[in-house]
């Protein structure tokens, strides 16, 4: 049966200095190319056929490292970018927790009832994923390049949990969820594959997730 790995990009400049991104550009980081080139090569010994990315080039630059290791071309996908965090974008998160601590302690603890004002809510990332996923039929091994929140809402819908527990799966950059998937059944393999990033973890406590 064919493997799905869903990865979130590797780290970017905004991820160190803890700035939202949501749809906004930010580059990755000289650790987040390392961290994509140990992701081709955890994934070598996989036959992968498909790179599928987000539209926004830290995720497309992620999958085309990947990508070239098996002569691949990245394929975009507008259903898998990241959150609109609408007003929170650009904006740090030390400041935000300061100036809008309500819903910054909503989002932390109640993530499932906030909708970012000119934005999305986490049910509106949930509906796109399972447009995409109603529509996406894996004969191969398949690559698909995406967000931290959108990594979430997948692992949330295909594991049948609430979406209380967005925060529950450990989400690194560079990492990705394995599952195996038969007529459209996702069997999880394992949520965080993270082996190969041994020394090049980068640190969530910075980031502004």
């Amino acid at each position: 049966m064919p493997s799905v790995f869903i990865a979130r990009h590797g780290e970017t400049t905004w991820n160190i200095t803890g700035r939202y991104q949501g749809r906004l550009e930010s580059p990755l980081s000289p650790l987040g190319i390392a961290q994509a080139r140990a992701m081709a090569e955890s994934l070598r010994s996989y036959p992968l056929k498909r790179v599928i990315s987000s539209p926004l080039g830290r995720c497309v630059e992620t999958g085309d490292i990947v990508a070239q290791r098996f002569s691949l071309t990245v394929e975009k996908e507008p259903l898998l970018i990241e959150i609109a965090h609408g007003k929170w974008e650009g904006r740090y998160r030390d400041e935000l927790a300061a100036n809008d601590p309500e819903r910054y302690r909503q989002w932390r603890h109640e993530p499932e009832i906030v909708h970012f004002e000119n934005g999305e809510s986490i049910r509106d990332v949930l509906s796109r994923w399972r447009r995409f996923a109603a529509n996406f039929v894996p004969r191969e091994d398949t690559l698909l390049v995406t967000h931290d929140a959108v990594v979430r809402v997948a692992l949330v819908d295909l594991l049948k949990r609430p979406l209380s527990e967005f925060w529950r799966s450990r989400v690194l950059n560079g990492a990705y969820a394995w599952f195996q998937v038969t007529n459209a059944h996702w069997e999880l393999v394992e949520e965080c594959v993270s082996d190969h990033l041994a020394g090049l973890v980068a640190d969530p406590s910075t980031q502004a997730l």
